[in-house]
């Protein structure tokens, strides 16, 4: 092997292994007392952070578009891990009420997998990928206003993308 096909191959190692560390960091794998600077070496910047009572902090992760989880990280106000919870579950959409401001539910769940309209409703649907408790593949579709308020959640299947007929 020449020096310049062992340095490209070299380079692709790195990459391939480069990938596969990146795909090992998961909030999954953290534990109470976690320290919030370790978990952001790890983890990178969430998605959205705020405080929370008595000087902690809560992130959020999230998986959207391709992935089906969104992870509350709270830390007490020494920065360490006190809870880690998946929030993006049937029970938690199906609990969002008419009503809710869109800024709550960006807050809450992180940004939806999609957004698009279609003609029976003035607004904007925000669609989430989850698993429900069946682990069956399923889509939550959170009706948002022209006012920024959602109206109504709906829930489909996600299509097999193994079933040679789905549409």
């Amino acid at each position: 092997m020449t020096g310049r096909a062992a340095t490209l191959w070299r380079r692709v190692a790195v990459a391939c292994l480069a990938v596969l560390l990146v795909a090992c960091a998961s909030p999954d794998f953290l534990r109470p007392g976690a320290p919030r600077d370790a978990v952001l070496r790890e983890l990178g910047p969430p998605y959205f952070s705020s405080a929370l009572p008595g000087g902690g902090e809560r992130m959020v992760y999230t998986t959207q578009p391709m992935g089906r989880q969104v992870y509350h990280l709270d830390f007490d106000a020494q920065g360490r891990l006190v809870r880690r919870d998946q929030v993006l579950n049937f029970q938690n959409l199906a609990g969002i009420p008419a009503g809710t401001p869109v800024e709550d539910v960006r807050r809450f769940f992180g940004p939806p997998m999609r957004v698009e309209q279609v003609a029976r409703f003035d607004g904007d649907i925000w669609t989430y990928r989850f698993l429900d408790d069946m682990n069956t593949r399923r889509f939550g579709h959170v009706h948002i206003d022209r006012h920024g308020v959602v109206r109504k959640v709906m829930f489909t299947d996600e299509p097999d993308p193994r079933d040679p007929f789905h549409f």
